[in-house]
């Protein structure tokens, strides 16, 4: 099985040729003001210029309004927005049918019971990211990026309809068994790879990678 890699919350252009060059099949832009991987419009449309052809750009953002969409997408090359945030099922289509971008929709895991959550989104989101459900004793803590996990083996042997991401506390050193025991087609990383919130480390971004492939 080939395991697609996302790189997210580049901020740098050494960020974004690491991760071609490491063999990501998609790199992300955070939008999102209290995140420290946060990017203007004209630095995610920078980047976005400097992303080798066939890497999906993928821009995070958490509930935004038609605005923030806007500003964005007509400064930088955009081809999947991540939504992040309490976004409902019409929302999504609605963003789909004004922007014309696909959307990936974050749903945010504990426990067994929130798979349900992705219910009302299959048909309408156009790709799914199982992202982990912060505890609420955390202190500080953002709709991602959190270096948190859940139990992997609550997506074993399930199927969607739609293509899905793993994401959620993954690194080098666990991203092969977080594959293994979910049998996710993709993965996200956001802090996995990072020396610092929102600096990403090319070491880390490459033995991630690594481990994907292998």
């Amino acid at each position: 099985m080939n395991v697609a890699a996302k790189i997210c919350g580049v901020s740098r252009p050494a960020d974004i040729d690491c991760a071609a060059s490491g063999g990501a099949s998609h790199v992300g832009f955070v939008f999102y003001p209290r995140s420290p991987r946060n990017l203007t419009p004209d630095q995610a449309g920078a980047l976005a210029a400097a992303t080798p052809a066939g890497i999906t750009t993928v821009a995070l953002f958490v509930d935004p309004d038609d605005a923030a969409l806007d500003a964005v997408l007509h400064r930088a090359r955009i081809d999947l927005l991540q939504l992040h945030g309490g976004e409902s099922p019409e929302r999504i289509a609605d963003i789909k049918r004004r922007t014309g971008v696909r959307v990936m929709k974050a749903i945010k895991i504990s426990v067994a019971a929130d798979l349900a959550a992705a219910t009302p989104y299959l048909g309408v989101a156009d790709q799914l990211l199982f992202d982990a459900k912060a505890p609420p004793t955390l202190e500080g803590a953002m709709p991602g990026g959190n270096a948190v996990s859940f139990d992997w083996a609550l997506l074993a042997g399930r199927s969607w309809p739609c293509p899905w991401m793993l994401s959620g506390g993954l690194n080098p050193d666990n991203v092969a068994d977080a594959i293994r025991v979910s049998g996710a087609p993709a993965v996200d990383v956001s802090s996995g790879v990072e020396t610092a919130p929102g600096v990403k480390d090319p070491d880390r971004i490459k033995a991630f990678l690594g481990a994907v492939s292998a």
